[in-house]
């Protein structure tokens, strides 16, 4: 991070950042060089300014639903693009029969729950919600969360305590970070996919209570979670597994049923965890596992206990959502032909999509400010791309 001391007015610091300001990213501006909590650091407005072009790209300001094909402000006008950075994978989202379902509660039930789930915020379509996820995923019971991230945080922190050890990814999601940070737990970091480096972390903090934390699809590199053999290596340390399956639920596996089923380890892995804002085409999380943790961490999860449940309109479409994508395998399977046709094109065009074998594909570009320019070039074009910076 820049120097606050030595990052004054007339520094080489402001220099740079003025005529070079792809040459810096937000990992240099995390300390602040104010006694005022409520000002960012100085440096930071001043790349923040000089940045404007790049920043322009995001926070995009879309005129028409996130399908294939929509409308967005770009230059102060309608501007038609193709999207391919929505996380709609199945068109739910916009699908007649969810939309309907949606306008139909919000006749019976209205717009918000207007409570936590808790005291007031939980209706019929919540619990009828709870038992059509517990029964299409083969768990006793499902617990809903208002927000993916926060359920994502709600569930880490409210299930794992000081003495605990949270064995992540290293490419875990921020959010689940965050859910260890919030419990306090000893974190413990293992090379991305590799069984021997969890084994090895595991190794060091034998005789501990661990939870083996993972991910159905990374969302920044679009490659699978190697499930199959990192629950072989969690099984051999009598560890428990935790599967975000945020980018996988509905997406993938023969019934829909994620990374999981993909891998054939759903017996297996003691939790799971899955967002209704990608293939759903919705927004919350869900957490699928006993009865018995459910009904503990109903009671110890901070985000769902002091906050106001998913909206019944939500709830309703959701619902409708489940049971299209349950019952229609055609639009899983126009995903992955989808993808795997996309995938062919970059190839063919030589473009570098990492380790990517999914329907998520980045283009690496290497360079800051060619992808920013190519962000612009593309989205003039008609292509709606997402610059993904560091960090």
């Amino acid at each position: 991070p820049l120097n606050p001391e030595t990052s004054g007015p007339e520094t080489e610091d402001q220099f740079a950042i003025e005529n070079d300001p792809a040459k810096f990213s937000l990992n240099d501006f995390l300390v602040g060089d104010s006694k005022d909590p409520l000002k960012p650091p100085s440096l930071f407005t001043k790349w923040h300014r000089a940045g404007g072009w790049a920043i322009e790209l995001y926070e995009p300001q879309m005129l028409a639903p996130a399908e294939a094909r929509t409308m967005l402000n770009y230059g102060g006008k309608p501007h038609p693009v193709i999207n391919l950075c929505s996380y709609n994978y199945l068109g739910l989202a916009n699908h007649p029969e969810v939309i309907a379902a949606a306008h139909e509660a919000l006749t019976t039930h209205g717009l918000g729950a207007c409570g936590s789930p808790m005291l007031s915020g939980m209706t019929d379509l919540h619990r009828e919600l709870e038992k059509r996820m517990a029964e299409f995923l083969g768990y006793e019971d499902t617990m809903l969360f208002n927000s993916g991230f926060g359920g994502a945080l709600g569930t880490i922190s409210g299930l794992l305590r000081k003495t605990d050890v949270a064995v992540m990814d290293n490419r875990s999601h921020l959010s689940l970070r965050d859910g260890a940070v919030l419990a306090r737990t000893r974190t413990e970091r293992f090379e991305h996919n590799d069984p021997a480096s969890l084994d090895a972390a595991l190794t060091r903090h034998k005789g501990k209570r661990h939870l083996v934390i993972v991910e159905g699809i990374y969302s920044m590199d679009g490659d699978f979670g190697q499930l199959d053999a990192l629950v072989d290596v969690a099984d051999a340390h009598d560890a428990r597994v935790f599967v975000d399956e945020a980018h996988s639920m509905l997406a993938c596996g023969p019934t829909g049923r994620g990374a999981v089923e993909h891998f054939g380890v759903e017996k297996r892995v003691g939790i799971l965890y899955g967002t209704f804002s990608k293939a759903f085409g919705a927004l919350g999380g869900f957490v699928a596992g006993s009865k018995d943790m459910l009904d503990y961490l109903r009671l110890y999860s901070h985000p769902y206990v002091y906050s106001c449940a998913l909206p019944p309109v939500i709830v309703a479409a959701i619902l409708k959502a489940l049971e299209l994508g349950t019952t229609h395998p055609e639009l899983r399977k126009r995903l992955w032909e989808n993808a795997e046709y996309f995938h062919k094109q970059l190839d063919a065009l030589g473009l570098d999509t990492g380790n990517s074998t999914t329907y998520i594909m980045p283009i690496v570009i290497g360079d800051r400010d060619r992808m920013y320019r190519l962000g612009h070039e593309l989205r003039h074009r008609g292509l709606w791309v997402a610059p993904v910076d560091y960090p």
